[in-house]
């Protein structure tokens, strides 16, 4: 006789993170799931039903999806050319759909910008089923793709927030929604309250759901013609007072429980992290915990916007580690232990992550039980820098690793005069003795911005933010034109400058400016290059992709833009990342990617840096915390 089973098996843990990822109705009729979690889920007893007939047993090519893979199966019975897809677990839950149109499913529906998280589109080429979607999906989403839902309740209210991602208004007044009680009819988004038809390009549209929406529930949102558009599941106790998408508007965030709602306007993203809904999304952020020391004060993010439009989601690990203890960075010039910046991995040992602190402080980090410390045998508690000569206070914010090894460090201001501007480029040797280092070399580029000299500490704070040592070797393989010249860069016309050159990124406007630094402290200025984005807190070039990588953190909705070498020589953007959606919607300044060489399973590691280190704030795990590590693909 076999026992019965707890009632709490009918559901597993994490079964809202198993969703639909591609399902075709051509011959096979085969349907593949993703698990979007960090923990895999147990599919046995699950069933499937379509348009026409009733829940089936299935037989999956895995009993157990693993966290961040998938399992296929083939429909047992046929899927139309017109049809819907539900699946359930053991105890009748419904887990997640998908609809298609006629024609819609051939080759196959697939989730496109992200596994388990993405658009639903009609693929392009040969199916994908049990490996990645993107190599099948379209170069770009149709319009209608970029609507997502953005935020949900179910506390009375029981309101919907859809966002437009996309460039052009979409008419959406045809559209459906339904949620996971199978005996109810999908309801019209005009007819509901108040009648919405359209969303504009980078705008909101809310209404209230007529279905009523319960404590574990989902919205499943359809097109005129009756694909799916996206999804959001919630457990018990989510959507109180609401789920949102974190980043606002991304269209592959996961949805995390908020302090409180925000309908109509960006997400707050600043609830709890748990207990929220899958969105199609997963991941978790682990770690953390300790007490603030005295003196070790938080600081809450400001200047928060949307992610622009046309940003992919991230494209590593879903899950993200909290990566230093409590408080770690507190100084004699910065008692409350904020303001880590600007980060670079030592390309000779990258074992060893070097940090700037804006108030004058450099750390050189290694790895002890998984997290970045201090290297005691470098300095427990930091150096000291200094502006040549050895005076002020070098309000650090970015830094990279040259090719001699040395540290170069970008400075917007003196910190003991804070109301002018003091654009520049400091190279210390980092094996020098001592507490304190004072620059070999000093590059001064302030007569080069004088928007920022307004006697206003504000328009001070917003020079160079981050830089990047890019070699000459990438530069001429990769047929960069010569600003000054009009010709194929040529390194040998700079004979003082070096093996390469350096890219400081203006927080004022989003722009790069390129310098040959000079060994008799001379410069050669080659010009701006813009990111596309409003600004950039820091700079880093990553041989593993062949591109320079410039980051804005929470006023461009925490995006790293990857620029490439274009067919005319120019420097541009390539692609946009977000940050992975689990990471608070902080004043992320600082951005590091690991060597290739230190790729295992085909990743490597992501660092980010916490300015305010306020994480999702006070008694969350990550308050007071200042470094995040992810991964990222080799």
């Amino acid at each position: 006789m076999v026992a019965a089973q707890p009632a709490a098996a009918a559901d597993p843990a994490g079964y809202q993170n198993v969703r639909i990822n591609e399902v075709t109705s051509s011959n096979s009729d085969t349907v593949e799931l993703y698990n979007t979690g960090s923990t895999a889920v147990s599919i046995s007893g699950w069933k499937v039903s379509d348009d026409s007939f009733s829940p089936q047993s299935f037989s999956p090519s895995a009993g157990t999806v693993p966290a961040h893979g998938f399992v296929t199966f083939d429909s047992p019975k046929g899927l139309g050319d017109s049809d819907k897809l539900v699946i359930y677990t053991s105890g009748g839950t419904v887990v997640d759909r998908v609809e298609w149109a006629t024609g819609k499913a051939k080759p196959a529906m697939a989730r496109c910008g992200g596994d388990g998280t993405g658009a639903w589109v009609t693929t392009t080429s040969a199916t994908t089923f049990g490996a990645a979607n993107a190599s099948g999906c379209p170069a770009s989403l149709p319009a209608a793709s970029q609507v997502r839902i953005n935020e949900v309740t179910s506390d009375g209210a029981d309101t919907v927030e859809l966002y437009n991602g996309g460039s052009s208004a979409v008419s959406i007044g045809s559209w459906k929604y339904v949620d996971n009680d199978t005996s109810h009819s999908a309801a019209s988004v005009s007819s509901s309250s108040p009648s919405t038809t359209s969303i504009p390009a980078g705008g909101y549209a809310t209404f209230a759901s007529t279905l009523g929406l319960g404590d574990n529930d989902s919205v499943f949102l359809t097109d005129s013609n009756g694909n799916t558009v996206d999804s959001v599941t919630w457990a018990a106790g989510g959507a109180k007072p609401s789920d949102e998408r974190c980043a606002n508007g991304s269209g592959t965030g996961t949805f995390r429980t908020a302090t409180t709602a925000t309908l109509g306007g960006a997400n707050s993203c600043s609830g709890s992290g748990g207990g929220g809904g899958t969105g199609g999304g997963g991941g978790q952020l682990l770690g953390g915990g300790g007490s603030l020391t005295s003196g070790c004060t938080p600081e809450a993010p400001t200047g928060t916007a949307a992610t622009p439009a046309g940003t992919s989601g991230w494209p590593g690990g879903l899950d993200v580690t909290i990566a230093d203890n409590v408080c770690a960075f507190t100084t004699s010039t910065g008692p409350e232990g904020r303001d880590v910046s600007g980060l670079a991995f030592d390309p000779a040992n990258p074992s060893v992550l070097w940090a700037a602190k804006n108030k004058n402080w450099l750390f050189k980090l290694v790895k002890s039980n998984g997290k970045w410390i201090p290297d005691a045998s470098w300095s427990a508690t930091g150096k000291q820098i200094r502006f040549l000569g050895g005076s002020g206070e070098p309000d650090s914010e970015g830094l990279t690793v040259g090719a001699n090894g040395h540290l170069y460090v970008t400075s917007e201001r003196d910190n003991t005069k804070n109301t002018v501007p003091k654009d520049t480029i400091m190279e210390f040797d980092p094996a020098a003795g001592g507490s304190t280092l004072t620059p070999i070399h000093q590059w001064d580029m302030t007569s080069q911005f004088p928007q920022l000299d307004t006697g206003s500490k504000d328009d001070a704070n917003l020079g160079f933010e981050g830089v990047a040592y890019v070699p000459d070797s990438w530069l001429t393989a990769s047929g960069w034109v010569d600003p000054l010249t009009g010709a194929a860069y040529n390194p040998a016309n700079y004979p003082l400058h070096g093996s390469g050159l350096f890219f400081a990124g203006l927080e004022w406007d989003g722009t790069l400016h390129a310098y040959g630094l000079n060994s008799d402290g001379t410069f050669t200025t080659f010009g701006a290059i813009s990111t596309g984005k409003a600004s950039v807190v820091d700079v880093t070039f990553d041989a593993g992709t062949q591109r320079i990588v410039a980051t804005c953190d929470n006023a461009c909705g925490e995006t790293h833009t990857f620029l490439k070498v274009d067919a005319a020589g120019a420097i541009v953007p390539d692609v946009t990342y977000t940050n992975p959606a689990v990471m608070p919607v902080d004043n992320l300044e600082g951005f590091a990617l690991a060597p290739t060489s230190t790729c295992v399973n085909g990743s490597r590691e992501a660092v980010w840096t916490d300015d305010g280190i306020y994480g999702f704030g006070s008694g969350s795990s990550s308050y007071g915390h200042a470094l995040y590590s992810g991964t990222f693909p080799c």
